[in-house]
């Protein structure tokens, strides 16, 4: 089998820890060939994300609040059998790890500062709503005799 393609980064010089993934593999119910009831293509990646040592500790902080609702027992699973091939899975579902990861892990957006809308951008506005108005009043047939 091929050498994975990692390290898998997560944002700046922190990467998913090979020594952290636990792999597991199953039958996949996805496309396959004359020995797709035989090969265990389906690929279950597990990442204990509540006790890493691999992210910052305010990184880890705002991923287990984000991803909450996709952890069981502080441990986060990404699955893939999109593909026929078990390595082309590993990578699919370690990518998507890290996708998963930069993301829950991205700091909040800066607050909006409110602006306000300039008095003249204002005005001009409701004169030319005030035009309209006149136009489509000018159009109603009460002064036609």
């Amino acid at each position: 089998m091929a050498v994975m393609s990692g390290p898998y980064v997560i944002r700046g010089s922190v990467s998913l820890p090979e020594a952290e993934l636990l792999w597991r593999f199953s039958r996949s119910s996805g496309p396959g060939g004359q020995h797709v009831n035989t090969s265990d293509s389906q690929v279950e990646l597990r990442f204990d994300l509540a006790n890493t040592k691999a992210l910052p500790e305010v990184w880890k902080e705002r991923a287990l609040e984000r991803l909450a609702s996709r952890l069981v027992d502080g441990v986060i699973s990404v699955r893939a059998s999109e593909h026929r091939s078990q390595w082309r899975n590993r990578e699919m579902a370690a990518t998507r790890l890290a996708a998963l990861l930069a993301e829950a892990t991205a700091p909040p957006p800066r607050p909006r500062r409110p602006t306000r809308i300039p008095r003249g951008i204002n005005e001009r506005r409701l004169r030319q709503k005030k035009a309209r108005s006149d136009t489509k009043r000018g159009r109603s047939g009460k002064d036609w005799g």
